[in-house]
């Protein structure tokens, strides 16, 4: 049976086709397999990424806990200091003014004590609690006292820097 050039050519093109198509179907699958090795690379990276902000995350919240913990405790010591001073006031209040004057000032002192003590018994997670109830009760006051105890900052800020620059002091 003798070839003719036609029937020659069409095997020819065939052959050409399978392996057209064998080709098509490798690099599919190499295509399919870099796609996956690629997912795999992009999930463990956003995985990798979603664990460092967790635990920088953490880390943030641990130091911001440790200085409002430090915080509570400066403020407790303030505020036995402000006590203290107000009782040697009284006294002198009491020889100046009379005792009834004396007496307001040793009753103004305790209620200092007390809020000073209910500070330093309390949790950080409570008094933060506490806060959001009472700045949800009452928003316009807590604006106010936030307002207040900023320019009162500021006044201190501004007085300390004052004194630290005059070079007669």
């Amino acid at each position: 049976m003798a070839t003719t050039p036609g029937s020659h050519a069409g095997a020819d093109a065939h052959a050409a086709n399978e392996k057209i198509d064998a080709a098509a179907g490798a690099a599919k699958d190499a295509a399919s397999s870099a796609r996956d090795e690629a997912a795999k690379l992009t999930s463990g990276a956003a995985q990798l990424f979603k664990d460092s902000t967790d635990k920088l995350g953490k880390e943030v919240v641990d130091r911001a806990k440790t200085y409002a913990e430090d915080g509570k405790a400066r403020a407790g010591t303030a505020l036995d200091e402000i006590v203290r001073m107000i009782n040697d006031a009284a006294g002198t209040v009491d020889d100046k003014l009379g005792a009834q004057y004396g007496q307001y000032a040793r009753t103004a002192a305790d209620k200092v004590q007390g809020f000073s003590e209910g500070l330093k018994a309390k949790e950080l997670d409570d008094l933060i609690d506490d806060a959001r109830g009472f700045v949800q009760k009452s928003p316009a006051i807590a604006i106010g006292t936030a307002a207040a105890l900023g320019f009162v900052l500021v006044r201190l800020i501004q007085s300390g820097l004052a004194v630290d620059s005059d070079p007669k002091a």
